[in-house]
């Protein structure tokens, strides 16, 4: 998609970040989910407390998607100690690359995945590794037809539901 531009968010960007990413995960998750456990996750997990303090982590780098001035996707990546898992500093997490439902299959998310996947070039990484839901096809295909395969399971919490997240990962 031309005009697309993946900008670097910075802490002054909390507000813009904490409205995509609620954003996005409503509309990926809310038909599949139960309203109160949507409902806590975004307050525990997507609140502007919380992403401003992910934005202000050393280890976690956020950029958006901006098509013609307006948000319309964005990826969040860790490195070290701020990985939710394995920080292993030889390797950079994907941990979301989320995009607006209208701007599917635009090459939106390829371009957030590029972004990521020359991240971990420029620090060195030896591998990308992510977690994605089990009943998330759409996500998993993404991911496997970028070279991604299962090493793991871990377990996520969506309000009081337990989902399983395959770990993926990709040897550079």
């Amino acid at each position: 998609m031309e005009n697309v531009k993946i900008v670097k968010a910075t802490s002054a960007d909390a507000d813009q970040l904490q409205k995509i990413a609620s954003e996005t995960f409503i509309e990926a998750f809310s038909a599949v989910n139960t309203e109160e456990n949507m409902k806590h996750y975004l307050e525990q997990n997507l609140s502007l407390t919380k992403l401003t303090e992910e934005i202000n982590n050393q280890g976690s780098t956020f950029y958006f998607a901006v098509f013609e001035d307006t948000t319309i996707g964005y990826l969040k990546i860790n490195t070290g100690k701020a990985q939710t898992e394995l920080k292993d500093d030889l390797a950079l997490e994907i941990e979301r690359i989320y995009v607006m439902k209208a701007y599917y299959g635009k090459g939106v998310a390829n371009m957030l995945y590029d972004q990521a996947i020359e991240t971990a070039f420029e620090i060195n990484a030896n591998y990308v590794w992510l977690g994605v839901w089990e009943e998330n096809p759409r996500a998993i295909s993404f991911y496997t037809k970028n070279g991604f395969v299962p090493f793991d399971k871990h377990i996520f919490k969506l309000g009081s539901d337990v989902q399983t997240d395959i770990m993926m990962k990709k040897n550079l």
